[in-house]
């Protein structure tokens, strides 16, 4: 008896745990049913629901603003906004600390307040011709190339060989070549260069840096990339008062983040008066893609402002730039920029121009090249910029 007993309890005890390992799988699958992934390839599951959601209402084709000047205004302030805190205020304090003679021009190191927080050192081309001269205001690239800076758009003189090294072998991989400060100076241009943050003489540590960056400069109420925007205006007001300067001839002109700092620049300050935008333009949707650069967080913190990407698209906030000359070169092998969405960014800015019959003041290119500012997109570039302030003379 006590042995049928217990073979029925042993029958008894296989049953209850197949019954328990039945539930345990089926509530498995319950979990499956009702429980979303948090993300895959470094995006939300669900950032193409977030994506279709952006209508951007404060683009000039959503406004219900009939004055395009109130649009502008009102598109601007929502972008300044965006920048958060700003640095203080301060007089420039310039001084020249050393130049070089290159023949038809002048190289100078200069060191300027650029903000109540920072004191730079700049690079300035000035022609040896009587002024007062148009001028660039070039911003260098990124390129995950933190060693040099200003030392990327005008050639260094007095510093370490490696400086010089690694300016030049960049400007061969990246500018055909050629310091594109340096040539524009030959042409009779004042240019001036200065290091973003944690670039050349302002290195922060570089690559793993950004991201802390970042967050540090969000925990104390201000953004990586409001800064670099604020100091940008401030280069801008800087040139446009200096005495060699013709304060009505005043170009922004970059590659890369030196391009998005282009366009933001020219439409946030009425300082620059045209623009020269390279590699750095397309629709938001369009670079929020898995794999597209932007995504990778890092190096995006550097044009990344709060809000903003539910009001406008890139080419809605380069557009308050609008009535301003402006010509983005873009490249048709630029792995950063899908093609496609380079067009439709390129056709939403013309119907901006366009509305406000300026077509002829917006130029779009896509050359059939990578990611970079060749001598072909250069020479494009001055013959067009030499065109329009001849005009305007």
């Amino acid at each position: 008896m006590n042995e049928l007993n217990y073979s029925f309890r042993l029958r008894s005890v296989r049953f209850t745990l197949v019954l328990i390992m039945i539930s345990a799988s089926s509530l498995k699958g319950q979990e499956i049913n009702y429980q979303t992934k948090g993300g895959e390839e470094m995006l939300p599951i669900f950032y193409e629901a977030m994506k279709a959601r952006q209508t951007f209402p404060l683009s000039w084709s959503q406004s219900t603003h009939n004055d395009f000047t109130l649009w502008k205004k009102e598109a601007r302030k929502k972008v300044i906004e965006s920048l958060l805190q700003p640095p203080p205020v301060v007089p420039f304090n310039d001084r020249i600390i050393a130049e070089e003679d290159r023949g038809s021009y002048i190289v100078r190191k200069v060191v300027l307040n650029i903000t109540g927080d920072s004191r730079v050192l700049a690079l300035m081309t000035l022609p040896k011709s009587p002024g007062p001269h148009p001028a660039v205001l070039l911003l260098h690239d990124h390129g995950a190339k933190f060693d040099i800076g200003k030392e990327k758009v005008i050639e260094p003189f007095d510093v370490l060989d490696e400086k010089l090294v690694s300016a030049r072998e960049w400007v061969r991989r990246s500018y055909g070549g050629r310091f594109i400060g340096d040539e524009l100076a030959k042409q009779g241009y004042v240019c001036l260069a200065l290091d973003m943050l944690n670039w050349s003489d302002r290195g922060a540590g570089g690559y793993q840096t950004q991201q802390a960056l970042a967050a540090n400069f969000f925990n104390m109420g201000a953004s990586f990339a409001g800064v670099i925007a604020w100091e940008d205006m401030r280069a801008a007001e800087f040139l446009s008062a200096h005495p060699d300067v013709d304060p009505k001839q005043i170009v922004a002109m970059g590659l890369s983040v030196g391009g998005y700092r282009t366009w933001q620049l020219s439409a946030l300050s009425n300082h620059i008066t045209a623009g020269v935008s390279v590699c750095w333009m397309a629709t938001r949707k369009g670079l929020m893609v898995p794999g597209n650069n932007q995504t990778g967080g890092h190096s995006a913190y550097t044009m990344l402002h709060p809000g903003i990407p539910y009001y406008l698209d890139y080419p809605d906030m380069a557009s308050i730039a609008c009535p301003k000359p402006m010509m983005f070169c873009n490249g048709g092998k630029d792995r950063l920029f899908p093609v496609e969405s380079i067009g439709e960014a390129h056709a939403k800015m013309k119907e901006v121009w366009k509305s406000q019959d300026a077509e002829e003041c917006l130029v779009t290119k896509i050359y059939d090249a990578p990611h970079e500012f060749n001598l072909e997109m250069q020479e494009d570039a001055f013959r067009w910029l030499n065109k329009i302030f001849q005009e305007d003379r």
